[in-house]
């Protein structure tokens, strides 16, 4: 008998090594949702297997950004397609990010979450001032090269290596090409790094599930359960603009590419971390969509700093829900201000301390709003936060696509 169960357990576990990753890390997701409904705030006890895969993916983000974005650059021989994919990826950007705030004003309008909520409470006023634009672009350049890897400061970190880069183009062909190697060797490395980090994403991905279906699954069936739905609603309907976009310009199907770039959202959803996603978003295009290294190595971390879809989805629909709350009313003219104002505080989200709540808080400073209801809407701030990170990534991912399909089409067609 006990051979038997042995050759069944070995028989299981050969079929299991021979599922792609996204089925494992699906098979995990599940188990990690049941053990968070069963065992609730008890489920927390397994976070740090969770945290633990946050950190290596920490770890490897940085480096490998800068690793690659190097080599990507150094084995370019027309500098100036680095400059178009610059400007057209930061209007790319700009445009969704508007887009997603002008959406989220709709849907927020149309589903009314805040009418009905008590306002109680209170919270500190001592919150951040709201940055204007040259704060914005003067953070992107670092002072310090060292801070800007010990802090992770991702966008620190492109525009660093785009000024090793760029130079490196202008060396001696025999130095040149020393250097290249060199980055790609390294570039290489890390790559292999992440490989080895992503082994471990299952059950790293499973704990974190679990962790947070324990502590906030219950706020899905409360009073801000409302809310909740319609951040998420309004961020569905940018996902399947996004899709639309995608399918129209590359002709792929969109149910494949879902498929492909499955294990992305998965990671999105659990981590609540761009920074750590982008380790695996980068695996994603390398590996499973097949994009262009000198795409995807530039395009994919500028997205993590300024493609802020979600996040600006979140911080108007808190705006609203506040404003419905109370009782307060808005002319044309005030939503303009609003998006003007949830532009710049999203794609300065990098350099404000404690994430996307300090911005909500910020952003109902703006208009002198009471901050009592962005202090209630904390408990389930994690909630909607998976949906931010996801549609972030998500966006990232399409506009890789796009721009990496479109550059092979036209390198086919001057071979023909």
């Amino acid at each position: 008998m006990a051979q038997a169960d042995s050759s069944i357990a070995t028989s299981w576990f050969s079929r299991y090594r021979r599922w792609s990753l996204s089925s494992r890390i699906l098979a995990w997701m599940v188990l990690g949702v049941v053990a968070g409904l069963l065992l609730g705030e008890h489920a927390s006890h397994v976070r740090p297997v969770g945290d633990l895969f946050m950190r290596l993916l920490l770890m490897a983000a940085v480096p490998l950004v800068f690793f690659n974005l190097i080599s990507g650059i150094s084995g370019l021989r027309d500098t100036g397609a680095l400059g178009k994919l610059g400007v057209r990826t930061l209007l790319f950007y700009l445009l969704t990010t508007s887009i997603a705030l002008l959406v989220g004003l709709l849907v927020a309008s149309l589903l009314k979450p805040g009418i009905g909520m008590q306002v109680a409470g209170s919270v500190s006023e001592s919150v951040v001032a709201l940055p204007n634009l040259p704060e914005i672009l003067l953070d992107m350049v670092p002072s310090n090269m060292a801070a800007a890897f010990s802090s992770g400061n991702i966008v620190q970190v492109v525009v660093i290596a785009v000024f090793i880069g760029v130079p490196i183009l202008l060396l001696p062909a025999p130095q040149r090409d020393r250097l290249q190697d060199g980055f790609a060797l390294l570039s290489s490395l890390f790559k292999e790094l992440v490989g080895l980090v992503l082994k471990f994403s299952p059950l790293g991905i499973a704990a974190l599930v679990a962790a947070s279906v324990g502590e906030y699954g219950g706020a899905l069936f409360g009073p801000l359960a409302k809310f909740v739905a319609t951040v998420w609603a309004a961020q569905f309907v940018v996902v399947c603009g996004h899709m639309t976009v995608l399918h129209l310009s590359t002709g792929r199907s969109i149910w494949s590419w879902l498929r492909k770039t499955g294990p992305l959202y998965a990671t999105t959803a659990a981590t609540c971390s761009s920074l750590a996603s982008l380790v695996v978003a980068m695996e994603v295009a390398r590996k499973r969509v097949r994009l262009s290294e000198d795409v995807y190595c530039f395009t994919l971390p500028l997205g993590t700093q300024l493609n802020k879809d979600g996040t600006a989805i979140t911080l108007v629909t808190i705006f609203l829900f506040t404003a419905q709350a109370i009782g307060m009313q808005f002319s044309a003219a005030d939503f303009v201000a609003v998006v003007l104002v949830g532009l710049a505080l999203s794609q300065g989200s990098g350099g404000v301390p404690q994430g996307g709540l300090v911005l909500a808080f910020i952003f109902l400073q703006a208009f002198n709003l009471p901050l009592e209801v962005a202090g209630i809407l904390a408990g389930v701030y994690r909630l909607v936060d998976m949906g931010n990170t996801t549609v972030n990534c998500m966006g990232d991912m399409a506009w890789t696509t796009i721009v990496s399909d479109r550059l092979e089409k036209d390198s086919q067609a001057a071979v023909t």
